[in-house]
C-alpha cells in the first residue's frame, strides 16, 4: 500500500475501525466505522479512512464499499459529520452506508437531515437502521457478533499482523537499497584488484532478523489463523491476502534472500582474504616457538627423582611446561579448523599454500605433542614406582617392627590370630614387591624408548643414572624382604610352639574337667545295686568300663602335661600347668578311685547277697548249709544296709554320699524286703518239716 500508517492509527483500530472481512451482496468490502463521544478528531478519521483504503486491490475497490457508521455511542452531529466525510474521500468507492442508530433514536429535531434526498449530492445512498435490522441489508454470516452475526473476527490481531507487516516492509526495502551498494561495491573491487576493499561497510540492519520477521509473517498469512483463536479454531476471512497484501512479503522476501545471499558470497571472500594472511602469520608463530623454547624445555627435562616427593615436584614443573605448550597446541586445532575449512572451499591457487603450512604446522605440534606424552608417561610411572617403593618400605618397616616386639602369650587363639596377622603381611610384602618390580621395568622401558628433537633429527636421552637408581631401589627392597622371611621363619616356629603349648594346656584342663564329671556322675548316677545276682554283676562290667574311660582320661591329661613341660623347656617360659593343673588332676583322681572302689565293693556285697538270698530261695539245699546261707544273707544284708549309710570319704577328708538320701533309702527298703522274703521262706519251710515230723512220729 501506497498510504502511510497515520499516527493515531493504534487509537482507532482499537476500536474495530478496519474491514472485518465480511462482504456485501455485491460482493464489496464493509468498511466498519464505531463511533464514541470521545471521537472528535476528523482529521485522524480521514487520515486513518485514506490508509485502509489503501489496502485493498483495484479489483476489490471496482466492487465498492459498504460503509457501516456505528453511531449508538455517538452524538448524531458527528455521525453526520462521518457521512459527509466519506463524500470527500472515497464517494466513487461508496456504493451503501448503513448508520446503526441507538435504541432511542435522535431527536427529529436534530436529524431533519435526510440523506436519502441528498443521494445525487452524497454519491452514495445512506441508510439509518437499527442494529437488529441491518441484515436486511447484508447477511448475517457477513456481520461480525456486535451487529447480530456469526462472522468471527479478531481485530487486534489483525492490527499486530499489519504492524509487523509495515514494519517489515520498511526495513526490508532500506535493507535491499544497502544490500545492492555493497554487492556492486564488491564486484568493482573483483575487477579492480589494486583497489582497497572496503570492509567497514555493513548492513545497518541483521539480514537475518528482517528474513526471520518476513518468515514468520508469511507463515502466520499462509496458515490462514488469528493467534487469539487458537483454541476455537477459528479461520482467517478470505480477503486475508487482499487485506494483508501476501503477494508482496513473498515478493520482497524472494528478493531479500537473493541479494542476502550475495552479500553472504562477498562476506566469505573477505573473510576468506582475512583469514588465509592470519593464519600465515599465526602457523609461524606456532612453529617458532615449538621448535624453539618448547624444544629447549623438554631437552633439558630428563630426570625422575630418587623419591615420591621430588617425582612430583618433576611432575608440577611438567604440568607448568605443558600448560605454555597447551595454549600453542590450542593455536594449532584453531587454524587446523581454519585451514579445513578453506581448502574444502578455498580457489585452486590457494590449496597448495594452505596444504604446506597445514602440513608443516601439524608435523611440529603432533612431534611435540609425542614427545610432550613421552615425558609425561615417564613421568607418570616413575611416580608410582616410588609410591609403591614408599609402601613397600613402610611394610617391610611395619613387619620388622612386629618380629622385634616380644610376643606376650595369652591364649592360642590370639597366637593363632598374631601368626596369620604375620602371614598376612609377607604375603602383602611379597606383592609389593612384584609390583615394584613390574613397575621399574615399565619404568626403564619407557626411558629406553625415549628420544629428544635436535638439529632436525631424534636423539636417544641418556638414562644410565636413571635406571641405576631403580635398579638399586629394587635390590635393596629385595634384601630386605630376604632378612624379613629369614625373622618370619624363626618367628612361626616359636608361635606354633606356643600355639602347641597352649593347646595342651588347654587339652589338660580339659581332661581334668572331663575326669571331674565322671566322678559327679559315678557319685549321682551309679547307685543302682540291682535287683539279682545277674543284674548285679552287669552292674560290675559296666563299673569296670567306666573306670577304664576314666583311667584313660586321667592318663592322657597326664600326658599332656608332660608336653607342657618340655615345651616350656624349649621356649624357656613358665606355665599355669605344672603349678594348677597336675596337682588338681591328681587330687580329682585319687577322689574317683576312691568312690570307684567304694562302689565295687559295694556291687560286690550287693552279689553276695542276692546270690546267697536266691540260693535259700531255691530250697534245694541241705538243712545244714540252708541254715549257713541263710545267716549269710542276714549277715551280708545288714552290712549292705550298713554300708549304705556310710559317705565316702576323701584323702583330703571331704565326704560325698552316692545319689540322694532317697536313692539310698529306696536301695535300703529294696534290701529288707529281700531279706524279710527269705526270713518268711525259711520259716515256712521249717514248719513243713516240724510237721512232717510229728505225723511220723503219730
Amino acid at each position: 500500500p501506497e498510504a502511510e500508517l497515520p499516527p493515531s492509527l493504534p487509537l482507532y483500530f482499537s476500536v474495530c475501525f478496519t474491514f472485518t472481512g465480511g462482504k456485501d451482496r455485491r460482493s464489496g468490502l464493509i468498511l466498519t466505522i464505531p463511533l464514541c463521544t470521545e471521537q472528535t478528531s476528523m482529521e485522524e478519521l480521514s487520515s486513518t479512512l485514506d490508509y485502509l483504503l489503501g489496502i485493498p486491490s483495484d479489483k476489490c475497490k471496482a466492487r465498492g464499499f459498504t460503509v457501516i457508521v456505528d453511531g449508538r455511542k455517538s452524538q448524531w452531529n458527528i455521525v453526520k459529520t462521518v457521512v459527509l466525510m466519506l463524500q470527500n474521500v472515497i464517494p466513487a468507492e461508496v456504493s451503501l452506508v448503513c448508520v446503526v442508530k441507538p435504541d432511542e433514536f435522535w431527536d427529529k429535531k436534530v436529524t431533519h437531515f435526510c440523506f436519502w434526498k441528498e443521494k445525487d449530492r452524497l454519491g452514495f445512498e445512506v441508510i439509518l437502521v437499527s442494529a437488529n435490522k441491518l441484515t436486511r441489508y447484508i447477511e448475517p454470516c457477513q456481520l461480525t457478533d456486535e451487529f447480530g452475526g456469526s462472522l468471527v473476527y479478531d481485530h487486534m490481531d489483525w492490527v499486530n499482523k499489519r504492524l509487523v507487516f509495515e514494519k517489515f516492509t520498511k526495513e526490508s526495502t532500506s535493507l535491499l537499497d544497502e544490500l545492492v551498494v555493497i554487492n556492486e561495491s564488491e564486484k568493482s573491487n573483483q575487477l579492480d584488484k589494486e583497489r582497497p576493499p572496503d570492509c567497514n561497510f555493513l548492513p545497518s540492519l541483521d539480514p537475518e532478523t528482517v528474513l526471520q520477521t518476513g518468515h514468520e509473517l508469511l507463515s502466520e498469512l499462509q496458515q490462514r489463523r488469528f493467534n487469539g483463536s487458537e483454541g476455537g479454531g477459528v479461520a482467517w476471512s478470505p480477503m486475508d491476502d487482499e487485506l494483508l497484501a501476501q503477494p508482496q512479503v513473498m515478493k520482497l522476501l524472494d528478493s531479500l534472500r537473493e541479494q542476502y545471499t550475495k552479500y553472504q558470497e562477498v562476506c566469505r571472500q573477505r573473510s576468506k582474504r582475512s583469514q588465509l594472511e592470519e593464519i600465515q602469520t599465526k602457523v609461524m608463530q606456532v612453529v617458532n616457538w615449538l621448535e624453539g623454547p618448547g624444544t629447549e624445555q623438554l631437552r633439558t627435562q630428563w630426570g625422575i627423582g630418587d623419591s615420591i616427593r621430588a617425582s612430583q615436584a618433576l611432575q608440577q614443573k611438567h604440568e607448568e611446561m605443558e600448560s605454555q605448550h597447551s595454549e600453542w597446541f590450542a593455536v594449532y586445532v584453531e587454524l587446523n579448523q581454519q585451514i579445513a575449512a578453506l581448502l574444502s572451499a578455498g580457489d585452486e591457487e590457494d590449496l597448495v599454500e594452505l596444504k604446506g603450512l597445514q602440513q608443516q604446522l601439524s608435523d611440529v605440534c603432533y612431534r611435540q605433542a609425542s614427545q610432550l606424552e613421552s615425558r609425561q608417561n615417564v613421568l607418570q610411572s616413575a611416580h608410582e614406582f616410588h609410591g609403591t617403593a614408599q609402601d613397600l618400605s613402610q611394610q617391610l618397616d611395619g613387619l620388622l617392627g612386629m618380629l622385634c616386639a616380644d610376643v606376650v602369650p595369652t591364649d592360642g587363639a590370639a597366637i593363632q590370630q598374631t601368626l596369620k596377622h604375620l602371614e598376612e603381611k609377607l604375603k602383602s610384602v611379597e606383592g609389593s614387591l612384584a609390583g615394584l618390580r613390574e613397575k621399574g621395568q615399565v619404568v626403564m622401558d619407557q626411558m629406553s624408548n625415549q628420544t629428544t628433537w635436535s638439529y632436525g633429527k631424534d636423539v636417544p636421552i641418556e638414562n644410565k643414572e636413571n635406571i641405576d637408581h631403580i635398579q638399586g631401589v629394587m635390590e635393596d627392597m629385595h634384601l630386605r624382604k630376604q632378612r624379613c622371611e629369614d625373622m618370619v621363619d624363626v618367628r612361626r616356629l616359636k608361635m606354633l610352639q606356643m600355639v602347641q603349648l597352649f593347646k595342651c594346656e588347654e587339652d589338660a584342663s580339659q581332661a581334668v574337667e572331663w575326669l571331674g564329671e565322671l566322678l559327679d556322675a559315678l557319685l549321682k548316677t551309679h547307685i543302682r545295686l540291682g535287683d539279682d545276682a545277674q543284674e548285679t554283676k552287669a552292674l560290675l562290667e559296666k563299673h569296670k568300663k567306666f573306670v577304664d574311660v576314666a583311667q584313660s582320661t586321667y592318663d592322657y591329661g597326664r600326658q599332656l602335661l608332660q608336653a607342657t613341660v618340655v615345651l616350656c623347656q624349649s621356649l624357656r617360659c613358665t606355665t599355669r600347668s605344672s603349678g594348677d593343673t597336675l596337682p588338681h588332676l591328681n587330687r580329682v583322681w585319687k577322689q574317683f578311685t576312691v568312690t570307684s572302689e567304694e562302689r565295687v565293693h559295694r556291687l560286690e556285697m550287693a552279689c553276695s547277697f542276692h546270690t546267697a538270698a536266691e540260693k535259700v530261695e531255691q530250697g534245694d539245699l541241705p538243712v545244714e548249709v540252708e541254715q549257713e546261707t541263710y545267716e549269710e544273707v542276714e549277715t551280708v544284708g545288714k552290712a549292705l544296709l550298713d554300708r549304705l549309710t556310710v559317705p565316702v570319704i576323701f584323702p583330703d577328708g571331704s565326704e560325698q554320699y552316692f545319689g540322694s538320701p532317697g536313692d539310698m533309702a529306696s536301695s535300703a527298703v529294696h534290701i529288707r524286703d529281700k531279706m524279710k522274703l527269705v526270713e518268711v521262706n525259711q520259716l515256712l519251710r521249717h514248719l513243713g518239716c516240724v510237721t512232717c515230723m510229728h505225723q511220723g512220729t503219730m
